[in-house]
């Protein structure tokens, strides 16, 4: 059998890696399947996606904008049209099985795919289940999910607890800790905090941690103060002025293994890949929510992290006041930052993209619409 998969997701690098991840261990199973994503027009999935190697194909949908509701008029009129193009790509594609992780796309192509009796797979990265998901779980074939306790959103029966796929490189952290600190131009005698809030910058962490410089410097803590393209001149004009000789102060960070791997604290915001990975490279991190996250699921990521002594949780409204101490209270705490690391590891789950793709050619196996007799 030739298994035809139709991936659908993306807006952000938290969706469109894991359907790549997801996408090469079909792959490696099974290298003659064939693949369709299906992204949004204008979004980064539309080059990420042929980068790696895999044929996408663009719908018209765009999300609510909550902040400038004069271009929520033309919604209705994408959503219709996303419908009836992802009507006309399932029956051309006549794909086996369909996989949603999330994103814009993910719901018309989902949906028309269930109406066309093929099965489906959600991939939920959460631990707080967006609503098109909720609808979507009603008949979907499987569900794979990264939290425990996701029955309080979906039928239990249907549930895998996978963990979320990320990409290898990334964790796997053996042997690069010299590597990093000679990247880094840091010294190994002396802690280092790893700062990164995603491609744009966070700009509560950023908040907080420019009212903490001095704080950080006079304790001897070496920064990496991963800014965002906004406030880096900003942040560099701070490290400046404060004379903060051991911050490393990029905007963007590419090499984040090497990041990871120097790093004794880490600061982050609590987006799904982004805690999976901290779980599986066991590093102690504070979590600061992104408060406008849609339905706040990276509060409800912080907290599940937070409630199982995984990590500490730091409110963006708290961040200038608080994140400077909470820093160097784990820093001076090598038996806390043990603890987090003995939490993670529990929370961490390795493979996620093997046992999501295994899920995937189970259930393609068992489609009678693909596999007529």
């Amino acid at each position: 059998m030739q298994p035809r998969i139709l991936i659908s997701g993306g807006g952000t690098g938290g969706h469109i890696f894991p359907a790549i991840a997801i996408a090469d261990a079909l792959k490696q199973r099974v290298p003659d399947a064939r693949f369709l994503f299906v992204g949004a027009e204008g979004k980064m999935e539309m080059e990420k996606v042929p980068a790696a190697g895999y044929a996408i194909t663009g719908l018209p949908v765009r999300g609510f904008q909550r902040g400038a509701p004069w271009k929520n008029i033309g919604l209705p009129w994408r959503l219709l049209r996303s419908m009836w193009q992802a009507r006309r790509i399932v029956r051309t594609f006549r794909p086996h099985v369909a996989v949603g992780v999330g994103g814009y796309a993910s719901g018309p192509v989902l949906a028309a795919a269930q109406r066309a009796g093929v099965p489906t797979l959600i991939q939920e990265q959460n631990s707080h289940a967006g609503a098109t998901n909720r609808l979507l779980a009603k008949r979907a074939a499987s569900i794979c999910v990264a939290y425990a306790g996701m029955e309080r959103y979906f039928p239990k029966d249907k549930i895998r607890l996978t963990g979320n796929p990320v990409r290898q490189d990334m964790v796997r952290l053996a042997g690069k800790r010299p590597i990093g600190l000679g990247h880094f131009q840091l010294r190994g005698d002396a802690p280092v905090v790893l700062v990164t809030g995603g491609s744009l910058g966070a700009r509560g962490i950023n908040l907080g941690i420019e009212a903490a410089l001095e704080q950080l410097r006079d304790a001897g803590v070496q920064l990496i103060w991963q800014t965002g393209g906004p406030f880096h001149s900003k942040a560099l004009e701070a490290v400046r002025r404060t004379g903060f000789a051991d911050a490393r102060v990029p905007a963007f960070i590419d090499r984040m293994d090497l990041a990871y791997a120097v790093a004794d604290v880490v600061v982050a915001r609590a987006g799904a890949i982004s805690v999976s990975e901290l779980c599986l490279t066991q590093r102690p991190a504070i979590l600061v929510p992104l408060p406008t996250a849609a339905e706040d699921h990276q509060t409800s990521n912080a907290r599940a992290l937070a409630e199982r002594g995984a990590a500490v949780l730091v409110k963006d409204a708290d961040a200038a006041a608080r994140l400077g101490g909470e820093i160097l209270r784990l820093v001076a705490d090598p038996a806390e930052r043990d603890r987090l690391r003995t939490a993670m590891a529990a929370m961490g789950m390795d493979n996620a993209a093997e046992a999501i793709a295994a899920e995937v050619l189970r259930l393609a196996a068992f489609n009678p619409i693909a596999n007529p007799q």
